[in-house]
């Protein structure tokens, strides 16, 4: 997964943060941050399992709440179990969570059991709904405030299908919603007095690739299976409503309008976060999923129905774990390599290719982008792309590595890198790699294998089909 070896390494980070032996290159300031989930959780439980061990419960405990949430959701929405289930499986894999966005996706398991717990509660009196909301809303902040959102929006919109179907007054409306807001309001001033942030500086939109996503999202690393599986899954809700056998309830049209609504206004790049506008995809559908009706009359309709939600859960979970099974012998042989590295040794990450970030190509190069980061755990490295932005993480490079930090990004292409060691640096070049020739002990080059760059500099050292690994000659 691309973004789950980078926040492995966090937590290995975290766990040892205060121990004898800890890596002297990071430090830990804590703050009001609403992106927190694993980094409050996982290492308390590396205590008892290990961080390895701890880091995957939290993806497996990631993916339970997904799937009970939205079967609770269900449940409280019509009264019984029926399509929440194979919709939450059919995104189990997408590409926000494969492509290892693990807070957010423990918080949208989180905001679906709020959603459920609070449409039980929703008629009852207002302060068991004001209890039960300043019970989730506290959690889905610190966990991921993207998932707050979603919880948020997904409660509003009810609201306000609630309000226009009995006619409440305004003013009845108006405070119902701002009874929600109030526990938000509160953590975010919490939040400023405690100089904590909402992620960083970095407002984008990217209009064009949101008719993409769409048939983009089902899977992190095909695309031609993820739009094969959106448009057979396309034609058969067309075929289901067609002949009346799929009915979406009132509130439901509501949730779709609203959360498309909100797809196409936010921007692909928010508050520093990339990617957002996607994120709305899982969550809603899973959503609206709870609110739609299933009536088979047939055997056969019922077969059809299930071969053709099967068929995508597995020709999705096969491209995925064939990806990852595939980068065994890499990651193993990665491991292997940080024995050769020496002991607090600097840490540079290449890329071969051009460093651009393709987001319609099959992406099947990424789970090895951060791989490298694990450096600072098996040789208490520093390694400049681990993640530590202010605003989303609670780990800082100290004061000795600050300038050579990169808090969020990737690989830097190898080109660059060529040309700023023989003095062609173009105009605009990173701060952070305009002297790495002389700032680094060791290059990861991943990729496949190339033509040793910079012979008079670069001595390799390790190799693999993935990556090259180069000790620096770092003389003037």
């Amino acid at each position: 997964m691309v973004d789950y070896v980078n926040h492995l390494a966090r937590m290995y980070l975290l766990a040892q943060n205060g121990q004898p032996g800890a890596n002297p290159y990071y430090e830990v300031h804590w703050a009001l941050y609403p992106n927190l989930g694993m980094d409050l959780l996982v290492p308390q439980i590396a205590r008892w399992v290990g961080v390895e061990n701890a880091t995957r419960l939290f993806l497996l405990c990631s993916q339970l709440l997904i799937i009970s949430g939205a079967l609770a959701l269900e449940r409280v929405a019509k009264g019984r179990v029926q399509i929440g289930g194979f919709a939450a499986l059919l995104f189990v894999y997408c590409l926000p969570f494969s492509w290892g966005f693990l807070n957010f996706e423990f918080g949208l398991g989180i905001s679906l059991w709020g959603i459920a717990a609070y449409l039980a509660v929703i008629e009852r009196a207002p302060l068991i709904r004001l209890v039960v909301n300043a019970c989730f809303v506290p959690a889905l902040f610190a966990v991921h405030f993207f998932s707050l959102g979603i919880y948020g929006a997904a409660i509003g919109l009810y609201e306000l299908w609630r309000a226009h179907q009995r006619k409440v007054p305004y003013r009845a409306t108006l405070l119902r919603l701002v009874l929600l807001a109030l526990p938000v309001v509160l953590l975010l001033i919490m939040m400023r007095a405690t100089s904590g942030s909402v992620g960083s500086d970095g407002t984008e939109w990217l209009l064009q690739y949101k008719p993409v996503w769409v048939f983009r999202i089902l899977n992190g690393y095909n695309m031609t299976v993820s739009a094969i599986s959106v448009l057979v899954l396309l034609v058969s809700l067309y075929l289901a409503f067609k002949y009346e056998v799929l009915k979406i309830e009132p509130v439901g049209i509501w949730l779709v309008a609203g959360f498309s609504f909100l797809y196409l206004i936010i921007p692909s790049k928010l508050l520093g976060t990339s990617f957002a506008d996607l994120r709305i995809i899982p969550g809603a559908v899973i959503i609206v999923a709870a609110f739609c009706s299933l009536s088979l009359p047939e055997r056969r309709s019922l077969a059809a129905a299930l071969l053709v939600v099967s068929g995508v859960i597995l020709a999705n979970l096969a491209t995925v774990f064939a990806v990852w099974l595939s980068y065994r012998a890499d990651y193993a042989a990665l491991i292997a390599s940080f024995q050769k590295l020496d002991r607090g040794a600097l840490v540079l990450v290449g890329t071969s290719g051009n460093g651009d970030d393709p987001p319609f190509n099959d992406l099947t190069d990424y789970p090895m982008a951060y791989a490298p980061t694990l450096a600072v755990h098996y040789a208490n490295a520093f390694v400049p792309n681990v993640f530590t932005e202010t605003g989303k993480q609670p780990l800082r490079p100290s004061a000795t590595v600050q300038r050579l930090a990169i808090p969020y990004g990737g690989p830097v292409p190898m080109r660059l890198l060529s040309a700023i060691a023989t003095g062609n640096a173009p105009d605009g070049a990173p701060s952070f790699i305009q002297t790495w020739h002389r700032d680094f002990d060791y290059l990861y080059v991943l990729g496949p294998a190339a033509a040793p760059p910079l012979p008079d500099r670069l001595q390799e050292v390790d190799r693999s089909a993935r990556f090259v690994l180069y000790k620096i000659d770092r003389r003037p």
